[in-house]
């Protein structure tokens, strides 16, 4: 049933989509069979109707998808189906064929030329797989015609129509491709220019700084659009009080000069403007009338100007009599720009009229210096947005891993950037580690664990002066080290190593490597030093995690758990062994007569001697066993997987070792023993207490019980068996039935 569901939806699809052409064909075949030159009757006009009924909806859907835009690409129309064109391709050579049949009864007449036309039409706006398949159906009806209707023995005629049309393709296809590719590109080169310009002018006006990055292409974009549109803004502003002044003085000419960066050169920022003969090149600074501008920072007037004066923004002769020149001042020395005004008229300009031309100039520089504030305050509150995530992520995170993968995520947020490390900084033994390496090839990965000491290196000199190196952000790696010699770091152009203090004591740095240039200059920088901050503190607050996590679940002498994490760790996993029918075993261990070594050496000693028998423990315990130090000289093992034989074993270990050891002490040599319970747990089964084949006693029987209380309570009489049948042995509890739990 499937195979025919799919066969009928693909003969619906087929005929869906295919209908045109077939009743196009079926056109073609009327034509052919002598339908346009017969006499005019209802199958002449029904034809004709179907033609046009297909012709027209197909020119409508064609229109349509010229008018409409791509969603992909905005700036480019939607690529019209290629069925399309090749439906009204075939239609148009049908309905124009016909036509030329019907009033000139051959395709040689005066107007057969017009198939030319259609062919050129299609190789210009259709695509050129369409215009292949057009042009084949053109040439193959005519051939079709001429066989069966007009009985032409042989494609003499045929011939040249087909090279003439093949002729027309071609070069429509290409003279107009290739002029439609030179429009485009005439178009592409005077957008760049005209965005180049905006950003020279935004630059000119301090809008961007120089060498200035961002994190990612989308940003550096929007920093762009911003600052041109504050570009357009400045020339609107800067245009209408131009204007405003012309018209009020009776100018010829307001024009705003503005200073390149390298102070060199003059550029026409805004003008109004009756003449046609303005020279729009950069003007030498020291050129005429702005040369004493610029030396003594005061406005300069002229009147009686002749036609020879050379008056910079004007490319023929001088076409004004009075000009005034009035410096744009940000500060008391700073210049900025020359606002120039003049006029034909040969009348002096008065007190009153260069004071308000003054106040326009002080007009245009107040209109650039609030877009640079609202272009700072926007650009502030981009990085205040940054650092709000970044704070959140470091907030969130608890471990040192995760501030660490949250550090790094936060600045490459703010800096685009290739390689990313963190050391850490030991003040106590003056050690440096590496304790993250991010990379995209991995080319720094392997220096994780890395430790040096302090020396001569970045990374020690940024520890020690608590100051970003190097300067600028950029990396020689022929007179630099970053780490050591031993472990040197990849040559990149852009380094930036960042201290990690809190309360200005040096944690570690935040080290930052890019291939590109001038990654890490003053736009990015000074954000990058408070994300440092941040990420130093949520780094203490994760150590300081970690440290209190120890204290509350580890015990502070012999480093083992205490009697609290045991007991939580100990509940989940008899649960375990009771749910999945598990075996599970304990060992509670006492030291022998240790109150009389108190007595007799010192609590000190006695220390010494917990701490040892800890140790011991540690080193014969497996992986997946649990140790603990239960109180005083009392200590539990909790073993996963092990019966009473795999526990006993365990326990002799431990009691050999721990009588073998030797204690030095100031009163002398010291040994002690152990005395070991043991406890089986098993599905149904908690045994009793019992004394092992090791030992010389059997103990009694326990009372019936559940979980871990009954499995430690068990454990714990054998231990006291084994204290009252002679100390220094190990006891296993004796089998005891007791009810069978059932783990929720």
């Amino acid at each position: 049933m499937d195979p025919l569901v799919r066969g009928s939806l693909l003969v619906r699809r087929i005929i869906r989509r295919g209908h045109g052409l077939a009743l196009g064909c079926a056109l073609g075949a009327y034509v052919i069979a002598g339908g346009a030159t017969g006499p005019l009757d209802v199958g002449s006009i029904a034809a004709a109707a179907l033609f046009f009924a297909l012709l027209v909806p197909r020119l409508r859907a064609r229109w349509s998808h010229d008018r409409t835009r791509s969603p992909r690409s905005p700036d480019r129309v939607s690529e019209v189906p290629i069925l399309l064109d090749v439906e009204l391709g075939v239609l148009l050579t049908i309905g124009l064929s016909a036509a030329l049949l019907r009033f000139e009864g051959t395709l040689d007449g005066v107007f057969s030329p017009v198939m030319y036309v259609l062919v050129a039409l299609v190789a210009a706006l259709a695509r050129p797989v369409a215009a292949v398949l057009v042009l084949g159906s053109v040439i193959g009806f005519e051939a079709l015609i001429r066989q069966y209707l007009l009985l032409e023995p042989n494609f003499d005629k045929l011939m040249p129509h087909a090279v003439f049309a093949v002729t027309f393709a071609i070069l429509n296809l290409a003279f107009l491709r290739v002029e439609v590719a030179r429009t485009r590109a005439a178009a592409r080169a005077r957008v760049e220019a005209e965005l180049r310009r905006l950003k020279d002018d935004a630059r000119s006006y301090r809008l961007l700084g120089a060498g200035e990055g961002s994190a990612d292409a989308h940003a550096e974009q929007s920093a762009e659009r911003l600052a041109r549109s504050s570009v357009e803004e400045i020339h609107q502003s800067v245009h209408y009080a131009l204007e405003l002044l012309r018209r009020t003085l009776g100018l010829h000419t307001a024009v705003l000069l503005w200073l390149n960066d390298a102070e060199t050169h003059f550029k026409i920022s805004e003008l109004s403007t009756e003449s046609d003969d303005i020279h729009d090149a950069p003007i030498a600074v020291g050129d005429g009338v702005l040369g004493a501008v610029v030396a003594k920072r005061e406005r300069v007037t002229l009147s009686g100007l002749k036609p020879s004066y050379k008056v910079p923004y004007y490319a023929g002769a001088c076409p004004v009599s009075v000009l005034a020149a009035i410096p744009v001042l940000e500060g008391l020395e700073a210049l900025r720009g020359i606002l120039v005004i003049d006029r034909t008229e040969n009348r002096p300009f008065s007190t009153q009229e260069e004071e308000l031309a003054a106040q326009a100039a002080r007009y245009c520089l107040r209109a650039i210096q609030n877009e640079r504030v609202f272009v700072q305050l926007e650009r502030a509150k981009v990085e205040q947005g940054k650092l709000y995530r970044a704070a959140q992520a470091l907030g969130a995170a608890t471990s040192e891993k995760d501030v660490l993968e949250a550090g790094v995520r936060a600045a490459r947020e703010i800096a685009s950037f290739d390689l990313a490390a963190v050391t850490i900084f030991d003040e106590t033994t003056r050690t440096h580690e590496v304790c993250a390496a991010k990379s995209a090839n991995g080319q720094i990965d392997d220096l994780v664990g890395v430790r040096f000491a302090h020396n001569t290196g970045l990374v020690s000199m940024v520890v020690q002066n608590r100051f970003p190196l190097p300067y600028k952000g950029q990396y020689d790696p022929t007179h630099q080290t970053v780490l050591t010699r031993r472990h040197p770091w990849p040559k990149l152009p852009s380094l930036l190593v960042l201290p990690l203090l809190q309360h200005e004591k040096p944690l570690g740095t935040l080290i930052l490597g890019a291939r590109r240039r001038n990654a890490f200059g003053e736009s990015v920088r000074p954000t990058l030093e408070v994300l440092a901050s941040h990420l130093a503190v949520s780094l203490s607050n994760a150590r300081m995690v970690h440290k209190l996590e120890m204290m509350a679940t580890t015990d502070g002498l012999t480093g083992l758990l205490n009697k609290r994490a045991m007991l939580e760790a100990a509940t989940q996993k008899v649960a375990a062994a009771a749910r999945f029918g598990r075996k599970l075993s304990v060992l509670v261990t006492d030291i022998d007569f240790f109150k009389k070594v108190n007595d007799t050496y010192g609590h000190d000693v006695g220390d010494v001697v917990i701490k040892g028998l800890g140790d011991i423990l540690q080193r014969q315990r497996r992986a997946t066993d649990l140790v603990a130090r239960f109180g005083g000289e009392e200590f539990v093992v909790l073993c996963e997987e092990t019966n009473e034989e795999g526990a006993m074993l365990l326990a002799e270990r431990i009691r050999q070792e721990l009588g073998k050891t030797v204690f030095h002490t100031p009163n002398g040599k010291l040994q002690v023993t152990c005395s070991i319970g043991i406890a089986t747990f098993s599905p149904g089964h908690v045994r009793g207490v019992a004394s092992s084949a090791s030992a010389s006693n059997k103990g009694a029987d326990s009372n019936k019980s559940e979980g871990w209380d009954a499995l430690f309570k068990a454990a714990d009489e054998a231990l006291y068996v084994s204290k009252r049948t002679g100390r220094n042995r190990c006891t296993a509890a004796a089998p005891t039935r007791t009810t069978k739990t059932r783990a929720s």
